[in-house]
């Protein structure tokens, strides 16, 4: 019994100690009324300025005209008439064959030829006196038409044997040397036309609406990273990708001074149109998942959250579609540390990390 009067006084004590401590204990954060914070912030106005839609894209560079030049016949090369890099016109000489088999079974062709309408004159004489029979004069107009027929074919593998340029261009590396024996099909060297050089990239299918032939782009590569290269949009592929979503196309670039090549790759900003915009700078905005949003000088010169929507982007500056109106006033610096509802002290002069832009504001409480 004793016992059980002991134990039931401890757990008495305990209870009334706990009690003791929470009645002496200051509540929490949440049960004190929190001091206002004040932040010192920079503010800018908005900005009416020229924006524009670009699609951005990278692409591979390919000459407009490019081929692979081979021999259609066997032979042995006499001739290099070309060194590598060079510009050419449309038919001039790049590789000649040793033709002299080729002249020699030309001339064969032409002699029979010569002999053939020969007897054909002939026996259109006797058949004026009724000598020869008309099928006999028909058998000879056959054997000259054969014969113009293998003058043609000799004619055109003595020119095979000489290779010309089709367009003009510039020549690749040289394959072969003088001397050389090729066989047909064999590569002697390429011949691509560089200026204007043709860009090949794909745009995806929401932008079709505002697509067409002449729109201007901007085109650039490592390895010019100080110029970039401006080009025209040429061509509209007529299907559609059903697995990317995206539309292949053409644009032209200006290429005078040979700077680009076939198979470079690039990076691609082509712009669709132009209008005035408002524009707040870039740190402005801030993200939380999806949601953009920034914040601006509310009532009571206090923080205040705005959801927006953004639209295009040009070095420093960012569209904004939705959420804003040109006579707020942005925060654009100590965002991270605010919170709706926050007072603020407004401070005068430009930070160094805005764009040059309206700070505005005088000292706020």
């Amino acid at each position: 019994m004793k016992h059980w009067l002991t134990g039931l006084s401890v757990v008495v004590l305990a209870a009334l100690l706990l009690l003791g401590w929470q009645y002496l204990t200051p509540p929490s954060g949440d049960a004190q009324t929190r001091a206002p914070r004040v932040q010192s912030v920079h503010v800018v106005m908005p900005e009416h300025q020229a924006v524009e839609d670009r699609i951005r894209a990278v692409g591979t560079l390919r000459a407009r005209e490019a081929i692979t030049v081979s021999s259609e016949v066997s032979g042995r090369v006499v001739t290099l008439a070309f060194r590598t890099g060079q510009e050419v016109s449309r038919g001039d000489l790049l590789v000649q064959l040793d033709d002299r088999q080729a002249r020699a079974d030309l001339q064969v062709a032409e002699a029979r030829l010569d002999d053939a309408r020969r007897q054909l004159r002939r026996a259109q004489q006797l058949r004026g006196s009724n000598s020869i029979a008309q099928s006999r004069v028909d058998e000879l107009r056959t054997a000259v038409d054969v014969a113009v027929a293998e003058r043609n074919a000799a004619a055109v593998r003595l020119d095979n044997h000489r290779i010309e340029a089709p367009f003009a261009g510039v020549v690749g590396l040289r394959e072969l040397s003088a001397g050389a024996y090729v066989e047909s099909g064999d590569t002697l060297t390429t011949l691509d036309a560089v200026d204007p050089m043709e860009l090949r990239f794909a745009i995806p299918e929401r932008y079709l609406g505002q697509l067409k032939p002449g729109l201007s782009l901007q085109a650039d590569s490592a390895a010019w990273p100080d110029r970039s290269f401006i080009g025209t949009l040429s061509e509209l592929d007529t299907r559609v990708d059903p697995l990317s979503r995206s539309l292949k196309v053409k644009a032209l670039i200006d290429n005078p001074q040979r700077l680009l090549r076939s198979g470079q790759f690039m990076s691609v900003q082509l712009v669709l149109r132009a209008r005035e915009a408002l524009v707040v700078p870039e740190q402005a905005v801030l993200l939380r998942g999806d949601e953009q949003y920034l914040f601006v000088v509310g009532d009571e010169g206090k923080a205040q959250r705005r959801r927006v929507a953004l639209g295009a982007r040009k070095p420093g500056w960012v569209e904004i579609r939705s959420g804003l109106t040109a006579d707020e006033q942005v925060i654009v610096t100590a965002q991270d540390r605010l919170s709706s509802g926050d007072a603020l002290r407004i401070l005068e002069g430009r930070d160094n990390a805005i764009p040059p832009n309206r700070l505005t504001g005088t000292e706020a409480g």
